[in-house]
């Protein structure tokens, strides 16, 4: 009797060995990694180029007669600044550039306008994706100048205030195109004679890159 209790022990331990050996556990799966585009970070110094309109409205007193004109024409121009970017997205920079107008106007045979300008301006605006979204203020100034038919052209500076907004849209890490409307007051100077007033409206589109 002992021995067949011992010879059905060793058996039923035999089957359970044999049963746990056929028992396979699965291997652990490694959790699926997710890759996350990163944060565009608009953080730095940066250049560019820019081109597009602008529109002058003068008002123009010769003393003996006054006139008011719109006259339009291109704008070319470069810039650069330094950008800093908050945990946020919201950015803050500050900004300069400088640029050509044609934007001359015949008075009685005589041509009034601006040429050279150039501007600093802070910079405040938000990240979203690859597009910075900003507005500008600041300090603007331009040559502005009297020239008669028969000679004698005269020029001054005029100085005033320049107020802006657009958007910054990166296609890679670096390179940027660039789109914005700009308003440009430039005060009220003499120049040979002639009280010069003047405004400016400008459509601008440019291209960047981001160091």
């Amino acid at each position: 009797m002992k021995k067949v209790v011992l010879i059905s022990a060793l058996l039923a331990g035999v089957s359970s060995a044999a049963f746990a050996a056929d028992v396979v556990t699965p291997e652990p799966v490694a959790p699926e990694v997710v890759e996350v585009a990163p944060i565009s970070s608009w953080d730095g110094a940066y250049i560019g180029a820019f081109g597009g309109a602008g529109w002058l409205d003068g008002d123009y007193d010769f003393g003996t007669s006054s006139h008011s004109r719109t006259s339009g024409g291109g704008v070319i121009g470069k810039f650069g600044g330094y950008n800093y970017q908050f945990d946020n997205n919201f950015v803050l920079g500050i900004e300069g550039d400088v640029s050509y107008n044609w934007n001359d106007k015949d008075i009685n045979g005589t041509d009034v306008g601006t040429d050279w300008a150039g501007s600093v301006r802070a910079r405040a605006g938000y990240a979203w994706d690859d597009a910075l979204i900003y507005g500008a203020a600041g300090w603007t100034t331009a040559r502005g100048f009297v020239d008669p038919n028969n000679g004698g052209k005269k020029t001054k500076a005029l100085q005033g205030y320049t107020l802006g907004a657009g958007v910054d849209y990166k296609f890679t890490q670096n390179i940027f195109a660039r789109a914005e409307y700009r308003f440009n007051d430039y005060g009220s100077e003499k120049i040979g004679g002639v009280n010069f007033d003047a405004r400016q409206h400008q459509v601008l589109f440019g291209v960047g890159y981001k160091f």
